[in-house]
Order: structure tokens, then sequence, then C-alpha cells
């Protein structure tokens, strides 16, 4: 896993004096123990969530039941409900959430192991943007893959913004 860009995603967020929170599912809280592993992490970083059964995406971020009943947990519709959310209970500038199948079970033909949804909530721009990707590998590369590209769009978001 390439680290140097989480230290530009890092420092790109302290240029521009940003908070962030990050809510995952899938990722298991590998993004933000990224960001945390950098030196003074703590000018950019608020909080994070690892909201991994529905009942804490429910209790803990408000996502509704009726998101989670209807589309399924891991769904475009609840990677934007976990970061609009995380963004309003936080009120910070930025929010990342990730939500997906990781593997090696769990699966089926709409939804595969593998298949991510992120989503980045920037309040500069009130958009919160959202991306499905299907991942290949095992458990590990999965999430190793997710947390990169998390950091990738956020990054990509805030560059074509400032």
């Amino acid at each position: 896993m390439k680290t140097d860009n989480f230290k530009k995603f890092f420092d790109l967020c302290k240029k521009h004096k940003l908070k962030i929170s990050i809510a995952e599912s899938c990722t298991g809280g590998l993004i933000a123990s990224h960001i945390i592993r950098i030196p003074g992490s703590s000018s950019v970083i608020d909080s994070s969530f690892v909201v991994y059964s529905n009942i804490s995406k429910i209790q803990i971020l408000e996502v509704p039941k009726l998101l989670i009943n209807k589309y399924g947990a891991v769904s475009r519709e609840v990677a934007i409900s976990m970061a609009n959310n995380t963004q309003r209970i936080r009120k910070v500038d930025l929010t990342i959430s990730t939500t997906g199948i990781a593997g090696p079970s769990g699966g089926s033909e709409k939804k595969p192991v593998g298949l991510v949804y992120h989503s980045v909530k920037f309040k500069k721009t009130k958009t919160t943007y959202c991306r499905r990707m299907i991942y290949s590998g095992d458990r590990a590369e999965i999430q190793d893959k997710a947390t990169c590209y998390s950091i990738k769009l956020a990054s990509k978001i805030i560059l074509n913004t400032m």
C-alpha cells in the first residue's frame, strides 16, 4: 500500500485547514489508521467510526433502517447516508465513508465479493460524491485497495474544488 498518498492527503487537508471524519464498514478503520500514523494528524482528523453492523450504522450514524432494508447495507444509498450523517453529526469539512463486501464469503450475483461503495461529503461543495468499485483479491487486498481509493477520491475532490 502506498503510504505517500495518505501523507499527500493529510498535507492537502492541513493546507486548507480541513477537519475530517471517517465512517468505515468494510475497511474496518484502515483509512483512519493510516492517517493517524502521520505525526500531527490531530490537526486534521476529528473522529472515526467503524460501523460494521447494521445496528451500529443505525444507532451511531443514524442511517435510516428503511434504507438498509430497502437497498442493503452495501449500497450507494447507505454509503451516501453514512457520509452525510457523519458530516451532520460531527460538523466537519469533509467525510469519507465505505461500505462493501470484502469476502471471502457474503457476495451474490448482484453484489459480488469485492464490491465497495465509497462516499465523500465535502461541505464546501454541498455535494456528496459516491463511487461504486469492484476489487479483486483476497480480503486484505480488497480492504487495502478500498482504503487507497477512498483517499484518492477525497484528494481529487479537494483538488478540484480548492
